[in-house]
């Protein structure tokens, strides 16, 4: 995501590294460079041209007030800023007030518009603690409430469809009184999409939106197709007035025109970014921090606040206490193991850390190993997982058979399960004082 702009931005800001002051010559440079990036990552020539006409201004208003600060870093701050200004300044909330709350999710067919719907379910029953109905309002594809019926079994939220049905205004008229009756106090709509804009789309997702007057109306892009996700983004709200924009599809071959043109274009903001297939792949969109990530300075922030929605504290209690008195077993290496799956994509975690993203960018983290460890653990008997010391031969080649590695790949697993466990009782004993770091289990899961 955004690997080319972020290269180019970091050669725009080379021209004045080595400079001592801000001047219009080597400004001028850097804001021709800058330019040049923001337009190779599809952005529209004209946005360009005003975004660094805003930052050479600023720069330039600076040349006399900071003479002792690095032109290179003073450049960057003003990037960053405008970046941010570019796509919408803050964070803005959906709105799902009401009784029930109403969702209306609308988009073309491909933009991961029923994954979206899923995904937005689940994150306003684990996060907001809502109870979510999702409703198939697709009545032309089977299989997308086949899709939605599969997903919303995943994470036991209920979805209300009607056999034979065809009209998709009478059912979402239909599913608020379903919700109001069995307590449902937020209903999300997934509409039909077409491959291209068409008024028959159009008319319908409009004849929705007046009968049921939703709370918030979301439009679903995928950011892969560029500046046709900015066109077709203003297409849309030109006809149903959406209130905000869902930039799907992030972690694909993406150079994030769309998610820094869109709220300068239709005026929307972007709410919600999506980056990967994964229900938990969801997260919503803060500029500041999306622009801190296209200047490579990270996202902690949002790594922090995903480990805190999803990691379960007072599990992680009870797992310092078992490696306090050295108990930490099998069992407890597999809950730390499904907690870790729950954050996501590895590759995409990792990349929120300051110069990560640059790094991983040429490495492949196969998470398929955790699968083999998660096989592994589970072809152990009760006995195994309680009593890591009591595998001998006998019973590695049964779990290497049972598992379906091999049975060198069973050693090493069980050699580095001990490193660790040694190592983490050192560090819950010794806090502050931090030994060398043995390898982790399975450790060729990262490979370039």
């Amino acid at each position: 995501m955004f690997e080319s702009l972020s290269d180019r931005l970091e050669s725009a800001f080379k021209v004045l590294k080595g400079t001592h002051r801000i001047t219009e010559l080597n400004v001028a440079e850097s804001i021709k460079e800058i330019r040049r990036a923001l337009v190779a990552a599809d952005v529209n020539y004209k946005i360009a041209k005003e975004f660094t006409d805003k930052v050479k201004e600023k720069a330039l208003g600076r040349e006399n007030i900071l003479r002792n600060v690095n032109p290179g870093q003073l450049m960057v701050k003003i990037v960053f800023d405008e970046l941010t200004a570019l796509m919408g300044g803050q964070s803005v909330g959906i709105n799902v007030k009401g009784t029930p709350g109403v969702v209306l999710v609308a988009g073309l067919q491909g933009s991961g518009k029923t994954t979206f719907c899923a995904k937005l379910a689940r994150y306003l029953k684990e996060q907001r603690k809502m109870l979510p109905l999702l409703v198939a309002c697709d009545v032309y594809r089977p299989a997308a409430i086949e899709q939605l019926n599969i997903l919303g079994a995943s994470i036991q939220v209920p979805v209300y469809r009607e056999e034979g049905n065809m009209d998709p205004v009478a059912i979402a008229r239909n599913a608020l009184q379903y919700a109001r009756t069995h307590g449902q106090n937020v209903v999300i709509l997934d509409t039909a999409g077409r491959l291209a804009i068409d008024e028959a789309m159009m008319a319908e997702v409009a004849a929705i939106k007046r009968t049921i007057e939703p709370t918030e109306t979301l439009f679903v892009v995928d950011a892969m197709t560029g500046q046709d996700a900015v066109n077709t983004a203003q297409a849309f709200h030109e006809r149903i007035q959406y209130d905000g924009v869902v930039l799907t599809k992030l972690d694909g071959d993406t150079r994030g025109g769309a998610a820094l043109s869109i709220k300068y274009t239709v005026g929307k903001p972007i709410k919600f970014i999506s980056t990967g297939e994964k229900l938990e792949t969801l997260d919503v969109f803060h500029p500041d921090r999306m622009a801190r990530r296209i200047l490579g300075m990270g996202d902690v922030l949002s790594l922090v606040e995903k480990a805190e929605m999803e990691l379960d504290e007072a599990e992680a209690r009870r797992l310092e206490k078992r490696l306090q008195q050295n108990k930490f077993d099998f069992n407890d290496f597999l809950s730390q193991l499904q907690q870790i799956k729950r954050l996501g994509d590895l590759k995409s975690l990792l990349s929120m850390l300051p110069g990560m993203d640059k790094a991983l960018r040429n490495i492949h983290i196969d998470e398929r190993h955790l699968l083999h460890i998660e096989a592994m653990i589970k072809s152990m008997t009760p006995q195994e997982r309680q009593n890591p010391d009591i595998l001998n031969l006998s019973r590695k080649k049964r779990i290497a058979r049972g598992s379906g590695v091999p049975l060198e790949k069973v050693n090493l697993f069980i050699k580095n399960f001990h490193d660790m466990r040694k190592l983490m009782q050192q560090m819950t004993q010794h806090r502050g004082k931090m030994p060398p770091m043995p390898r982790m289990p399975y450790p060729k899961g990262f490979r370039r």
